[in-house]
């Protein structure tokens, strides 16, 4: 009974690993065939007429790339590493593992599963909050530099930003504080409870963790951010370099609090792309054609290689 139970156990997990990457790979070949922003044919052109004649430029493109996820993957060993210690291959199956499970999630929520179970149960729940510590650095840094960058395009556009209503405000926070005085009626006891665990586990971790994992954060954010800014100037964009970088810090920001499917990430960037840099006339090709470069770059490659250690993962538990 037991043999049985656990073939059937294996044969489960291998159609649920079949599933991920191949809905991971059938809705980036959906994305690429079928972008109504830009079509095959035309990211086709726009990538020949860019680096057909300039292949040192497309080696300094993927080598943004590659720091991209080398501090991604830096900084989910230096999480990890405050307990057990692994090495930088264990750490790079993980990331990429993970990404490809993430991609067709939620904001990326299957990241959070997907990296739990390469690890013993006992710390499945450890791993989820080391995860969201790397995760809040990353949203942490994003909103720094989101402010900043917001600042500078205030000062010299005018952005039509939605206003505050201040009666809904009024409205919500009396909601709230109704829900938290009689939350106990509301059974959110063990919801505070969860919290509490949660709370006591983000003090146990060091603050030299937190620091390197925000200073790491910080490192990735402005690599991915400058990749971007290299892809305008080799389009020809001729715009001054704070203008330009920091309406890149906003269309990050922007898009950071947009939920949304990691699949659909660069229609996203590029919807919040577009409406941003028409304030310095750049032409909405370009941009479209950029922010698709880049989620191939950082999103789809990458998913692709996770693909490999997702077919080839095998859970402890079903050994």
């Amino acid at each position: 009974m037991y043999n049985i139970s656990h073939k059937y156990k294996r044969i489960l997990f291998l159609i649920v690993k079949l599933v991920i990457v191949f809905a991971a790979c059938y809705f980036m070949y959906h994305k690429l065939a079928d972008n109504e922003l830009l079509s095959f044919t035309k990211l086709r052109e726009q990538f020949t007429l860019v680096f057909s004649n300039n292949s040192w430029a497309l080696i300094g493109i993927l080598l943004f790339t590659d720091a991209n996820w080398f501090l991604e993957i830096f900084k989910w060993k230096t999480l990890v590493t405050s307990f057990k210690k692994i090495t930088f291959v264990e750490a790079y199956e993980q990331s990429f593992g993970s990404h490809t499970a993430a991609l067709i999630t939620p904001n990326r929520i299957g990241e959070y599963g997907a990296k739990a179970l390469y690890f013993e149960k006992e710390n499945q729940k450890k791993i989820i909050g080391l995860n969201f510590i790397g995760n809040l650095c990353q949203l942490t840094a994003t909103v720094l530099f989101g402010c900043v960058g917001l600042f500078v395009v205030l000062s010299k556009f005018k952005l039509n930003l939605p206003s505050f209503n201040f009666k809904t405000v009024f409205i919500i926070t009396i909601i709230l504080g109704i829900l938290i005085v009689f939350r106990k009626q509301f059974g959110f006891l063990k919801i505070e409870t969860y919290l509490h665990q949660f709370l006591r586990f983000f003090k146990s971790v060091s603050t030299t963790i937190y620091l390197k994992t925000l200073g790491l954060s910080i490192a990735r954010y402005l690599v991915f951010s400058h990749q971007f800014y290299f892809l305008l100037l080799l389009f020809g964009v001729e715009v001054d370099y704070i203008t330009v970088i920091s309406l890149i810090f906003c269309m990050y920001f922007f898009a950071s609090f947009i939920p949304s499917l990691s699949i659909f990430d660069w229609a996203i960037k590029g919807s919040v792309a577009v409406w941003l840099f028409q304030l310095i006339e750049i032409n909405e090709l370009t941009v479209i054609t950029i922010t698709t470069f880049m989620w191939i770059l950082n999103f789809a490659i990458p998913a692709l290689i996770g693909s490999i250690f997702v077919l080839n993962f095998k859970t402890s538990h079903l050994k």
